[in-house]
């Protein structure tokens, strides 16, 4: 029995075959290429989080500082801070030898002709807690017999209650130090013999931010108004739902607010912004901006280490040099020479310039299928490098904006540094329970954080009137 031999297929067939192949191939060529980088990103190159490096956490041996040629260590002139004998000490503690080293013979105080003094520096005891009572006196009046009871202190509310410094200490350890209720209430036992529960605690952390509330009003609009401000934006897990913690902040204030959406920034803003280009920040109408440059870093090198394009290691060694002349030249108190500034713009272009010709020389990136045969709508993808070089070209005043103004830093470094502690609160205790627990937070954080740029004793501070110190806040 003869079997029919199957239809050769024609020569169109076959060129539609081969194409079908040959875009199949490219798609997963670029697939895998995609696949391939991220599996080539960390915290170094890339705004991935220190946490997801896991065990093979890349050695950091980089940074933005050019070598100085100075050995390590303190430097000539540096004033070096260590212990210091007192004048007075708080207790003294004799010590006599026994008996003469020569001969034998037994001593005694009064033979003593002179000493040397070492001085042990320790804390005292935890002592328990100082109860002062405070009585209201009934007096009566000598003229109508009338009886009139004094008032107590402001402060002073319920038959038994905690102290200013108490309660300024738990805030303190809880938002600043961040120890998680439980462990703050052991310490609380341990050091000062309180059994605190977790509910006054809260009800601590609940008083002081109503008490912080206006305060943290003016820290608000002083930061709206600085001429230059930072401002980041990071996931808040509340009620087991993704919020959002926005940071504005400056070298003297900071200020936190919990949002449920991730746009919404703060009103009122004037001045210069620094973030990290999430576009939403350009929407804001009558500031002008700065990008981060750190950020930019990471990107040129992980086409470095990645795609291994030349020139985003010339663009990283220029932004490099262009960071370490405005730092010396903002350490001497001068501004960068026009000429000098020029000479990084002039690089700058071309470098770009030597990029995009690069990248417009590269095929045509495919565009990944999609069920049902349609076709896929919106612009043809680009190249991770590609996409970089056009965001430095159209924003360039933005990213070298740093060297014309000497009050913009290079990097938004000062609002990564105020958001990462609140990430460590989140790493240490998890979310929050509730919104306000997580708006309570937000407010103390901004007060304990600003009390700290601005110099203040953080214990002291809280233990004040926040009203009566809001008017000694520094600017700059």
């Amino acid at each position: 029995m003869n079997r029919e031999s199957p239809s050769e297929p024609s020569r169109e067939e076959l060129f539609a075959l081969i194409a079908a192949l040959h875009a199949e191939n490219a798609a997963l060529k670029a697939r895998m290429a995609e696949l391939e980088r991220r599996l080539g990103l960390n915290s170094s190159n890339s705004g991935k989080p220190p946490s997801s490096d896991g065990l093979k956490k890349p050695v950091r041996v980089k940074n933005l500082r050019e070598p100085s040629g100075n050995k390590p260590g303190g430097q000539k002139g540096h004033k070096g801070e260590t212990l210091r004998q007192v004048a007075i000490p708080d207790e003294v503690v004799d010590h006599f030898p026994p008996a003469c080293a020569t001969c034998g013979v037994g001593l005694d105080p009064d033979t003593s002709v002179g000493h040397s003094a070492r001085q042990v520096f320790d804390l005292p005891k935890p002592q328990p807690l100082t109860v002062t009572e405070h009585r209201a006196h009934d007096c009566e009046c000598g003229a109508c017999g009338a009886t009139t009871r004094a008032s107590f202190p402001d402060g002073v509310n319920a038959p038994v209650q905690y102290g200013a410094r108490i309660t300024a200490f738990a805030i303190y350890l809880l938002h600043y130090q961040l120890l998680p209720e439980k462990r703050l209430a052991e310490l609380m036992a341990d050091l000062f013999g309180v059994k605190v529960a977790a509910a006054t605690i809260a009800r601590m952390s609940r008083t002081c931010a109503e008490r912080v509330g206006n305060f943290i009003e003016t820290v608000r609009d002083l930061v709206a108004g600085a001429p230059v401000k930072h401002m980041d934006e990071t996931g808040f897990r509340i009620g087991g739902k993704t919020q959002w913690l926005h940071v504005a902040s400056t070298a003297f204030l900071t200020f936190y607010r919990v949002c449920a959406k991730r746009g919404s920034l703060l009103a009122n803003v004037i001045g210069i912004v620094v973030h990290d280009h999430w576009k939403p920040y350009y929407t804001m109408q009558g500031v002008l901006h700065a990008l981060c440059n750190a950020h930019h870093l990471r990107e040129l090198k992980a086409l470095v280490e990645i795609e291994k394009e030349d020139w985003a290691c010339k663009m990283q060694r220029l932004l490099r040099r262009a960071c370490h002349a405005t730092n010396l030249a903002r350490e001497r108190g001068i501004v960068l020479k026009p000429p000098l500034i020029e000479c990084f713009e002039r690089r700058y272009d071309a470098i770009l310039a030597e990029g995009l010709v690069f990248h417009e020389a590269q095929p045509q990136l495919s565009r990944a299928a999609i069920k049902g045969g349609g076709k896929r709508r919106g612009r043809t993808p680009r190249r991770t490098g590609h996409n970089l070089l056009l965001r430095l070209a159209t924003r360039k005043q933005d990213t070298l904006r740093f060297l014309n103004d000497p009050t913009v830093p290079f990097t938004n470094n000062q609002a990564e540094r105020d958001g990462r502690m609140v990430k460590l609160r989140q790493k240490i205790s998890g979310g929050f329970r509730s919104l306000q627990g997580a708006t309570d937070f937000a407010l103390i954080r901004s007060f304990v954080s600003t009390a700290k740029k601005q110099g203040w004793n953080i214990i002291e501070a809280l233990s004040r009137d926040p009203s009566k110190i809001a008017n000694s806040l520094r600017i700059s």
